[in-house]
């Protein structure tokens, strides 16, 4: 249940690392598995160098940018309509544009397969594990 000044780990490639929660895009408060959230980006990966060029990457996100989110990952045990009971152990959240495309182009670790019922496709297609 993610809702007002919630943090959040984002786990694509984008550059955020940690971001807060500023708003819930849905007409019930909490947000859950698949809903949309407006972050702002707490904590910014430090850029790396890409092979032996030297060349830094640059970061897609900067700290204290506002953007939009997809929530992937909650800690609130959640019940499907099958009967079972999942649980993650954090809170986790995707960045996306305006348009719902993904910033990043990798994901690292799980995310629920409730994404698959709110037509966020792209997002599955992306993450290593669906669970």
């Amino acid at each position: 249940m993610i809702q007002l000044k919630t943090l959040l780990n984002c786990i694509d490639n984008s550059g955020a690392s940690v971001v807060e929660c500023v708003n819930v895009l849905k007409k019930k408060r909490p947000a859950t598995i698949g809903d949309r959230i407006v972050v702002v980006v707490q904590k910014q990966r430090a850029a790396t160098s890409e092979g032996s060029s030297g060349t830094a990457l640059a970061n897609k996100v900067r700290r204290g940018d506002i953007r939009h989110a997809v929530v992937v990952r909650v800690k609130k045990e959640l019940q499907r309509a099958d009967g079972t009971v999942v649980r993650f152990g954090d809170n986790a959240c995707v960045l996306v544009n305006k348009s719902g495309d993904p910033i990043g182009t990798r994901m690292n670790g799980v995310v629920g397969q409730e994404l698959r019922g709110k037509q966020w496709s792209k997002i599955l297609s992306l993450a290593p594990i669906n669970v």
